[in-house]
This record gives C-alpha cells, sequence and structure tokens, in this order.
C-alpha cells in the first residue's frame, strides 16, 4: 500500500494548527483548483469525532464524490479521517501534531491508500497519482501555514 508522509513546520500554537486543519471551511478555500464541495454530513466549521463529510470534485477532468469520516480524534496532538465511500479501494490520512515550542508546531500527515482498478491503479500511481496526492497534501499545509502565521485563521474557528 503505498504511503505519502509530509512534515511542515508552522509558527503558531497548537490548538490553532490542529483547528484550521480541521476546518471545513478553510479545506474548501485550500482546494479551490479542484472546486472542492463539502455536499453532505458535516459541510461546515469544524469536524470532530465520528463526523462524516462528503465532498464533490473535480480531479483529472473527473467528476468525483468521497465520503471521509473521522475515525480518531485526540486534541490537539492527532485526528485520522478514513475513506467511506469514494473511488480508492482505502484511504486513511492521519494528521499527527506537535509542539516544538510555544509558538511553533511540527505537523505530520501520513496517507495510506490504494487506488482502484487493480494494475492500471498501481501503473496509475507509479506514473502521477502519488505526485499528485503529494502535491494536493503540500499545497493545503501551505494554506494552513499562511492562515495559521498571518493571523487569519481565527475567522474559521468561530462557531456555527
Amino acid at each position: 500500500m503505498p504511503k505519502i508522509e509530509i512534515v511542515t513546520e508552522i509558527n503558531a500554537e497548537i490548538q490553532l494548527v490542529f483547528d484550521l486543519s480541521r476546518s471545513i471551511d478553510l479545506y474548501i478555500i485550500s482546494t479551490e483548483k479542484t472546486k472542492e464541495k463539502a455536499i453532505a454530513g458535516k459541510t461546515e466549521g469544524l469536524i470532530e469525532l465520528g463526523e462524516q463529510v462528503t465532498w464533490q470534485a473535480r480531479h483529472f477532468g473527473v467528476a468525483q464524490k468521497f465520503t471521509s469520516k473521522i475515525i480518531e480524534f485526540e486534541p490537539p496532538f492527532l485526528f485520522v479521517d478514513q475513506m467511506q465511500k469514494g473511488i480508492f479501494k482505502s484511504f486513511r490520512h492521519e494528521h499527527h501534531f506537535k509542539v516544538i515550542s510555544e509558538e511553533k508546531t511540527l505537523v505530520k500527515d501520513i496517507l495510506a491508500y490504494e487506488a482502484p482498478l487493480k494494475i492500471l491503479g498501481k501503473l496509475a500511481d507509479f506514473l502521477f497519482l502519488k505526485k499528485y496526492l503529494k502535491d494536493f497534501l503540500a499545497e493545503r499545509n501551505k494554506i494552513i501555514k499562511a492562515y495559521a502565521e498571518n493571523g487569519e485563521g481565527s475567522a474559521f474557528l468561530q462557531e456555527y
């Protein structure tokens, strides 16, 4: 099973980074290129343990739906989302958070997945899918980092 690990250092307190990472609203901003929309389940605010969100997006020119559920939740150090429905055979995304200093947080994303379509999926993974997913995560973390460090992130933490 392919695995992607990305580490991002963010100059902000761990609770802020943790909360921004589980913000549905900030996720939508960070995925503007694929025009992701939350269409069912938790569609705004901060996602919690046991909650699901169904995303609609366009990847590789194909409209897709993807339902993910938060299956582990240890604030502010860890949450895990896992695909419930979608194109992948399996998809599990671990979000780890560690205090480096009072104003600095280390974020480690671990994404383990299995592409669909057996041999064709393995070929797609080798040719482009793994890089695509890694770039997707890196762009998302870049947005989280920007909002955490520039002070605009608190706008995503208001209660609904």
